[in-house]
C-alpha cells in the first residue's frame, strides 16, 4: 500500500517536472508581451503618439505610416479622456492572426476605464520580431 502511494506520488512529481518548465516558458513569453504592451500604452495615454508608433512592430509599420497613426489617434483618443484604471483581463499566446503573417503573437485585453468612458476594453497585441523584441503590431478599444 505504501508503495502505491509512493510510485502515484513520484509519477506526479516526474510528470510536474516534465510540464512545469513549458508552462514557465509560456508565462515568460507572456510576461515579455505584456511588458511590451504596457509600455505602449503609457505612450499612448500620455498623448505620445509618434513614439508608440515607433514602438509597434515592422509589419506594423508597413500597414500604417507614422502620420497616418498620429491622426488617427488624436482624432480619437482625447474623446476618452484621462486613464483611471486598467487591469488585464485576458491574453492568448497563438502563432496565427488573421491578415498578419504567421509568427508569435500575444493578444491581451484589458479592462480599461477613462474618464469619458467607464467601461472600454482594449486589445493589445504584441509580436515577437526576428531581433528577440516584443512590439505592438495590434491596438483596438471598444
Amino acid at each position: 500500500m505504501k508503495t502505491s502511494t509512493t510510485i502515484k506520488s513520484f509519477a506526479v512529481f516526474l510528470a510536474f517536472l516534465i510540464l512545469a518548465p513549458a508552462s514557465f516558458a509560456d508565462q515568460s513569453i507572456e510576461l515579455a508581451a505584456i511588458s511590451a504592451a504596457e509600455n505602449f500604452l503609457q505612450l499612448v495615454d500620455s498623448g505620445r503618439y509618434s513614439e508608440s508608433w515607433d514602438a509597434t512592430s515592422s509589419f506594423f509599420k508597413q500597414q500604417v505610416s507614422k502620420q497616418q497613426w498620429e491622426k488617427q489617434l488624436e482624432s480619437f483618443r482625447p474623446t476618452f479622456g484621462n486613464l483611471i484604471k486598467r487591469e488585464i483581463k485576458g491574453q492568448k499566446y497563438t502563432k496565427s492572426l488573421p491578415g498578419a503573417p504567421d509568427g508569435e503573437y500575444v493578444v491581451i485585453q484589458f479592462s480599461t476605464s477613462f474618464t469619458n468612458k467607464k467601461n472600454a476594453i482594449e486589445t493589445v497585441t504584441p509580436m515577437l520580431e526576428s531581433d528577440g523584441e516584443w512590439r505592438v503590431t495590434g491596438y483596438y478599444i471598444r
